[in-house]
């Protein structure tokens, strides 16, 4: 029998705002346990939360970047459940009037294109921490994430693979990295994914009972648990047995699903209205003003690079990953404005040791690239001495100029110097002469690198090419 896969995910981002969605508690990242709380984020009786208006205006703009319905007037509402890390004995979420709604997002799998919808963005808190003992059969709460706000993004389940998965998570990871509204950081938590997946026989229209998978903190684990779960689920359905709906932990160590609990539904929320908040408002002016203030979007800032700088999709796509490498890409191009040459270099030298994640730590500024890509192209460094070059300033983060002038790596250009290393190569390899007198004249780049090698590498390449077939002639 044949079955469909059917997927959907649910995308917690957290916001960077400096303090949390209905108090003033900082939301900095790796301080010492339960030091930015305070009795409105712990819960305490009599304290009411104040909305961080600086949230909305975040959801505001991750609605109009995928094309989300805003809703003027949306509500929050209290969800049940008890849990050590919720102090209040529930999460102040949005349910029956989310802030947007009916979104989508184009992919690109395997070259196929197509769009996955967006059931609601919604404005939450996020729940504090449990610390497990590594030693001790115990656990501590660590309640500094209380209240940090987060946009839950649900997805249509319109996913029917793993790799569509994995594509549509990336999409969206880098247009929260483009708006500046979340950082991203997938080990930290601040990106986080939770995903549904259930089969069905092919043509069937109902789906099939879901499993819920958690714990995943990466591209590749997205991936891995969702495959892991789709292999098991067929293989349940092919003996004939019944799939058990669940909650299930992602355990990368043994590269397999684990059952935590039973999935929860809705009605098991008992969700109702918070009455300590009123409705949030949204005027046509607030969202133009936020309109007005968007970026170029990845999608956008591709097509731009294909149009306007003549590049591949396949480059284009890889230098928009992410905003700090297209920003990192257009700094150095106003130095040097070769687009593909840049792109090649960046493609193969610096995103081998800097991701597009991690432009911002490579010590090598975009004016500094351009330089040395200027230098080669000038050919005062052969492009094989660029390359040392490249990998001295990564190290260092030095000038090239300075680099090449300490080291003495100028290229050598001079006819007369390069004739007799030339003449000299020759007459000590009369065997590989032979070959190229008889028609083998790839031997010349034997020749070629024999000259590089007692040059250290600094002779001009098509130069000594010339040079070479004029002495064999």
């Amino acid at each position: 029998m044949e079955f469909e896969t059917v997927i959907g995910l649910e995308i917690h981002a957290q916001m960077k705002t400096k303090s949390k969605i209905f108090c003033g508690c900082s939301t900095e990242f790796g301080a010492p346990p339960n030091t930015h709380t305070c009795p409105v984020c712990l819960g305490m009786p009599g304290v009411l939360p104040v909305l961080n208006r600086r949230v909305v205006e975040f959801a505001i703009k991750l609605a109009l970047a995928t094309g989300s319905a805003i809703n003027r007037e949306n509500r929050f509402a209290r969800k049940n459940y008890f849990y050590p890390d919720l102090p209040k004995g529930y999460q102040i979420s949005q349910f029956e009037l989310p802030i947007a709604e009916h979104g989508r997002l184009e992919i690109d799998v395997d070259g196929e294109r197509k769009f996955i919808g967006i059931t609601r963005i919604h404005m939450e808190e996020d729940a504090g921490k449990l610390v497990h003992d590594d030693v001790e059969p115990v656990s501590y709460v660590d309640l500094n994430r209380t209240g940090t706000p987060l946009l839950e993004i649900v997805s249509e389940p319109d996913i029917r693979s793993p790799a569509e998965a994995a594509a549509y998570l990336k999409k969206l990871h880098a247009i929260v990295r483009y708006l500046d509204i979340c950082d991203g950081n997938m080990q930290e938590g601040s990106f986080r994914c939770d995903a549904n997946i259930s089969l069905r026989p092919r043509g069937q229209k109902e789906f099939g009972i879901r499993t819920e998978l958690k714990n995943m903190n990466s591209f590749r684990n997205v991936q891995l648990a969702l495959e892991y779960e789709e292999r098991r689920q067929r293989d349940i359905l092919l003996d004939g047995g019944q799939v058990v709906q669940q909650t299930l932990l992602w355990n990368p160590d043994r590269n397999r699903t684990e059952p935590m609990r039973g999935k929860e539904e809705a009605h098991d929320y008992r969700y109702f209205p918070d009455p300590d908040l009123v409705p949030v408002m949204v005027d046509d002016a607030w969202i133009e003003e936020v309109r007005q203030g968007l970026p170029e979007l990845p999608e956008e800032r591709k097509t731009r690079f294909m149009a306007e700088l003549g590049l591949p999709e396949y480059d284009a796509t890889i230098l928009t990953a992410s905003r700090e490498l297209a920003d990192f890409f257009e700094a150095a191009l106003a130095g040097y404005d070769r687009a593909k040459k840049l792109s090649n270099f960046i493609g193969t030298e610096l995103l081998r040791d800097y991701g597009p994640e991690r432009i911002g730590e490579c010590p090598v500024a975009p004016v500094q690239l351009a330089r040395l890509l200027t230098m080669a192209e000038e050919g005062t460094i052969s492009g094989k001495i660029a390359k040392t070059v490249f990998a001295e300033m990564l190290a260092t983060g030095t000038d090239p100029d300075v680099i090449v002038r300490e080291k003495g790596l100028v290229q050598m250009s001079d006819e007369g110097e390069l004739v007799a290393l030339v003449r000299e190569i020759i007459e000590a390899n009369p065997a590989q002469a032979r070959q190229y007198r008889d028609g083998k004249t790839k031997v010349i780049g034997f020749f070629v690198g024999q000259l590089m090698k007692k040059t250290r590498g600094k002779a001009n390449p098509q130069m000594a090419n010339k040079l070479f077939q004029k002495e064999l002639s």
